[in-house]
């Protein structure tokens, strides 16, 4: 950012910093339910049964949000194409606004994603 003035390609780098983010949690997520898969198999204890599927539940909604965010970057990359189109490399105030917000949704994403991530590592020492 120079001169005060946000540049396409400044936010293009950070949704493609961002895609990659979203999709490393992808993988996570998979080798997670991989790992539900495995303590179903060993546990019939109605707890721990629970806390799995409250686990599985857990994830199903944070690929939810996963899926929903990279639809917005890919929103969010379509504009600017075409903004750039036009010849214009700067973004517009709302636009850039949208941005903003998005990088707030995904710094709460990230920490809700954290803890999640801690809390299931304790239930896999626990119970694996």
């Amino acid at each position: 950012m120079e001169n005060g003035i946000i540049y396409n390609s400044n936010l293009h780098f950070e949704h493609q910093r961002w895609k990659g983010e979203l999709a490393f949690w992808k993988d996570e997520l998979k080798f997670f339910n991989n790992r539900l898969s495995e303590l179903v198999t060993r546990w019939t204890n109605k707890d721990v049964l629970a806390q799995l599927e409250h686990y599985q539940n857990e994830f199903v909604l944070h690929n939810e949000v996963i899926e929903e965010m990279l639809e917005d970057i890919e929103e969010h990359e379509t504009r600017i194409a075409g903004q750039s189109k036009t010849g214009a490399d700067a973004l517009d105030t709302q636009m850039v606004k949208k941005h903003l917000e998005f990088r707030n949704r995904l710094e709460t994403q990230r920490h809700i994603y954290s803890e999640l991530k801690k809390e299931f590592f304790r239930f896999l020492e626990k119970y694996m």
